[in-house]
């Protein structure tokens, strides 16, 4: 939207650039100032449902990145209200709806969408996320124009934003709404942005939160198991809706496995399903997978992973606009490669670990209350124990807890996961910078006083590390080959019942998930209920000790490092020797140089266009 007429060559070109998330038909509206493209991967409604799509008289004009879920209900409502429909989708929806309940209209909808909206009778334009941000929404705000994206690569670059890399380097993802660029922001999870006459306007429609201390949920467990047995099954049921064969991508954890069986339930053929594996034993989860698939008679398809770093990380980088260096990315663009072949929409079990307590930080959250001020007398001795290569090692964790485990809730929280701490990322980048990052989960924090401290911690992540770093892995990943990826654990139906539950049906000592494990009981094999969690992570620590060193090395080198001119060579150089000699796990501090590196080289050293999709079989074993 400009002050100007819309330059229709412009117009192309960003919807060019993003021909991977719709490539099988494309659209554009233009109205003088305003100009709305689509690119569509036909999923419902195949005949009818090409965007942009109008109401009735032309006024009202939109187009979407998602699915709307209960857009049967909506509307069968909007038919009895008076409104016609042209087409049999969910996209048609929104327009009506918006006439009905105007920029409240957001609040009806269940679904995963990044939608933007014209009403040419109000001259606004109206920009919406979904209420968990399972699909993304960039945009960029000048004095005379509002230009808007699912991803930054659509968008003009800008400065890199120091603030941003400061706070990439403290999590490894970009936190919102800041992005990479100065002069871009994120649409945060469950807001409306509005726009017109030269005015913006940011509304927060959605918040999922946790329910304070008082009323959390007092049922007996037994009923709470078949409740949530019952709501998963709903969600499944609902994002099982399409026009073309959907399948499940399935890791072989508790998550994944449980969706698989429900799906498998829920369907009239065999249920598609799709797993990566390792050489490395401690990391491969092709067998628990295969329990699962065999139990169900599932057609199942998987693949076994080798590093190769000429195509292994330069492939991500491409496929991500923006610095991410949650390495389980790697596995998670193989395994939807892999399912693209069979099928256009994969269910993914995101979610679970925040909402029903999946993470080890939790239950050391749990401990450090109790136990946390011994962590002073203790780090001696364990920051002497050798560092291993495995999956989560004891002195990983151990090292982890013994640093944090003192301090207050939320800076222990975070402690557990932190890449670079404040004086590392001095060290690194020789500037001391004003923001703490911290400050982004302080806010969050805040807002949930009153409920209990677990659920407050649990709420810091779902509003964060889930935004920024899972769902933006798994949004990336699977569009890269124009792959939908639906996520059922976040649906209304599930989350208001996970965040009313008391920490107990949660993280019970070291058992984590207690609640969801019950409910999965009967659909799952037994052994994967004692199993501990994995799920879709790497080998990371021994690659960079073995066959990922030498392009480390190369990729960081001092040229590269000088002429990119973010970080200091001396330091890069260190923490690469000290990781190889085994003096400490600084797997992911590399991952995240290595990420950035390649990023800017890509992303800023280079004019991104299409995105050009490698294909990764020299990877298979």
């Amino acid at each position: 939207m400009a002050r100007g007429t819309v330059d229709p060559g412009r117009l192309a070109t960003m919807s060019g650039t993003l021909v991977h998330r719709g490539p099988d038909s494309d659209g554009t509206f233009a109205d003088g100032s305003v100009g709305l493209a689509a690119r569509r991967l036909a999923i419902i409604d195949l005949a009818t449902g090409d965007q942009p799509i109008a109401n009735e008289d032309g006024r009202i004009t939109v187009v979407q990145n998602g699915e709307i879920y209960n857009y049967r209900e909506l509307r069968h409502e909007l038919e009895r209200a008076g409104h016609r429909f042209s087409t049999s989708g969910d996209t048609e929806v929104l327009v009506h709806l918006y006439e009905e309940h105007g920029e409240r209209f957001a609040e009806r909808l269940r679904g995963m969408f990044a939608l933007a909206l014209w009403d040419s009778a109000r001259n606004r334009l109206v920009l919406a996320r979904d209420r968990y941000g399972i699909k993304p929404l960039y945009y960029r705000e000048t004095g005379d124009e509002l230009a808007f994206a699912s991803e930054l690569r659509a968008l003009p670059r800008g400065e890199v934003d120091l603030d941003a890399l400061e706070a990439f380097l403290a999590f490894n993802s970009v936190p919102g709404p800041l992005t990479i660029f100065r002069d871009v922001r994120k649409l945060q999870p469950g807001h409306v942005l509005t726009w017109g006459n030269g005015r913006t306007e940011l509304t927060c429609y959605a918040r999922p939160a946790p329910v304070p201390a008082s009323d959390v949920r007092d049922e007996e467990e037994a009923e709470l198991v078949e409740e949530l047995r019952a709501r998963l099954r709903d969600s499944v049921r609902a994002h099982l809706v399409s026009d073309v064969p959907v399948g499940v991508l399935l890791s072989g954890g508790i998550d994944s496995s449980m969706l698989a069986a429900l799906a498998a339930e829920e369907a009239s053929e065999p249920l598609r399903t799709f797993s990566i594996g390792f050489e490395e034993r401690s990391f491969d989860e092709l067998a628990d997978a295969r329990l699962v698939a065999e139990r169900y008679g599932t057609q199942h398809r998987e693949l076994v992973l080798r590093p190769d770093a000429a195509l292994l990380l330069p492939a991500l980088a491409e496929a991500f606009d923006e610095p991410f260096a949650d390495s389980s990315a790697l596995p998670t663009y193989l395994v939807s490669q892999l399912a693209a072949e069979d099928v256009k929409v994969a269910l993914s079990g995101e979610g679970g670990d925040e909402l029903f307590g999946g993470y080890y930080t939790y239950a050391a959250d749990l401990l450090a209350q109790r136990v946390g001020w011994t962590a002073p007398l203790l780090r001696p001795l364990v920051e002497r124990l050798p560092s291993s290569s495995a999956r989560a090692s004891f002195d990983y964790r151990a090292k982890r807890f013994v640093r944090a485990a003192h301090l207050q809730p939320l800076e222990r929280h975070h402690g557990w996961k932190e890449i670079f701490s404040p004086e590392a990322r001095a060290a690194l980048t020789g500037r001391r910078s004003e923001l703490d990052p911290v400050e982004l989960l302080r806010a969050r924090f805040a807002e949930t006083e009153g409920a209990e401290l677990l659920a407050r911690l649990q709420d810091v992540d779902l509003g964060t590390y889930l935004v920024d770093d899972l769902l933006v892995k798994t949004d990336r990943a699977s569009m890269a080959h124009s792959l939908e990826a639906r996520v059922p654990f976040l649906d209304p139906v599930v989350t208001n019942f996970a965040l009313a539950l008391p920490s107990r049906h949660k993280v019970r000592g070291l058992r984590k998930k207690v609640l969801l494990r019950k409910a999965a009981a009967p659909l799952v094999p037994p052994e994967l209920l004692r199993r501990r969690k994995r799920g879709f992570s790497i080998p990371a620590a021994a690659w960079l000790r073995g066959e990922l060193e030498p392009f480390a090395r190369d990729t960081l080198s001092v040229d590269t490092l000088h002429r990119q001119g973010f970080f200091r060579p001396e330091a890069v150089a260190r923490l690469i020797d000290d990781h190889v000699a085994g003096r400490q796990d600084l797997s992911r501090q590399l991952w995240g140089l290595l990420s950035f590196t390649l990023w800017h080289e890509r992303h800023v050293e280079q004019t991104p266009g299409p995105l050009r999709e490698p294909r990764l079989e020299a990877l298979a074993k």
